[in-house]
């Protein structure tokens, strides 16, 4: 139906080629791939390999192509040019790539972060570069490290990143606090959209601090301090929408703490999503249809979670939504807007 789609979310798997970019001054931060042998897991053999890094043992991933509807080469990009063909066939000419094992940073140690986000970012634009603008990244920073982090900001701007990949907690910190200014500062002059996707603390519990991140923002005035500047919710769903929305009118007829809502509170409502430049992917699990009533016109985006075998991972999500506008329930324009409108608008594409 729409021949220009844009997955919003999609993943890469890290592999031992991603470390490979280290200069030899950081070698010593590489992480290290450790393979026991295999072990039986909910009833498949599967090989159990972890990561090591600072000391720490993380699993690292393993995935089924049957469950997945993926192959090793196109997850990790180990063959580009078979990763282009998938999204050939899926009707999705662009990708916005996610990290999976740096969803969280597997150190807290300032100087590990900034080695491992280098050689992540620059392997990732090394091998996006052979996509003609297909696969696009969000870049990865050390953000206990601001110096450092800044850094990899330009030079993901430099080399085909649309995006700056943030967590709903970070550094002990919510989105909105002063300690993130200077990233955001450089995110805005960069035109880099500010992607608060799923990953940290509450990650396997199913809580999602994501959830709290527009509140966050906007009882802050974040977006009015920034004002070119977009905020997106990545991966959390979005059937919490209209709570935010009910959640803020109530703090608002309480206590008027949103001013730029005093005199008109239903705006709240209609302009909330637009006037603060917030955006969130929604998923096939949430009623689209009920949330385009909540002035989410020109902020919902959606994504396939691709190469991920979770709740999130549905190969076909954008196919999702055109059939809700074959069968009438959402409009053609609304679902061009999910499908391409907004996440061009949002990643600058």
């Amino acid at each position: 139906m729409f021949n220009n789609k844009i997955d919003a979310d999609a993943h890469i798997d890290e592999n031992d080629a991603t470390w490979e970019y280290m200069p030899a001054a950081d070698k010593r931060y590489k992480p290290l791939s450790f393979d026991p042998g295999e072990a039986v897991v909910a009833g498949d053999v599967r090989p159990h390999r972890f990561w090591i890094v600072d000391g720490k043992t993380e699993l690292r991933r393993w995935r089924s192509d049957e469950r997945t509807g993926t192959t090793r080469e196109q997850r990790e990009l180990v063959d580009v040019k078979a990763r282009l063909r998938h999204m050939d066939e899926l009707g999705v000419e662009t990708q916005v790539i996610y990290p999976t094992y740096l969803l969280r940073l597997p150190t807290s140690n300032p100087e590990w972060q900034a080695a491992i986000c280098r050689s992540y970012n620059r392997w990732l634009a090394d091998k996006t570069a052979e996509s003609n603008g297909r696969l696009r990244w969000v870049v990865v920073t050390p953000q206990d490290n601001i110096p450092a982090a800044l850094e990899e900001l330009r030079f993901g701007k430099e080399h085909g990143a649309c995006g700056f990949f943030k967590r709903a907690f970070d550094c002990n910190k919510t989105v909105d606090n002063p300690y993130f200014f200077p990233l955001y500062e450089e995110a805005q002059r960069l035109d880099l959209p500010v992607c608060i996707h799923t990953g940290g603390p509450g990650m396997e519990t199913g809580a999602r601090p994501q959830i709290a991140c527009f509140t966050h923002l906007a009882l802050n005035n974040i977006p009015q301090r920034f004002p070119g500047l977009r905020f997106g919710v990545i991966e959390a769903m979005a059937s919490w929408v209209p709570y935010i929305l009910a959640d803020l009118r109530a703090k608002h007829a309480y206590s008027g703490i949103l001013s730029t809502y005093a005199e008109h509170p239903m705006a709240l409502q209609e302009d909330f999503f637009r006037e603060n430049r917030f955006y969130v992917t929604t998923q096939t699990s949430d009623d689209v249809p009920y949330l385009l009533r909540f002035g989410t016109d020109d902020a919902l985006m959606i994504g396939t979670d691709y190469s991920h075998d979770d709740q999130s991972g549905v190969i076909g999500a954008l196919k999702f939504i055109e059939d809700l506008a074959q069968e009438g329930c959402i409009s053609m324009e609304q679902a061009r807007k999910i499908l391409v409108d907004n996440p061009r608008a949002f990643y600058g594409l």
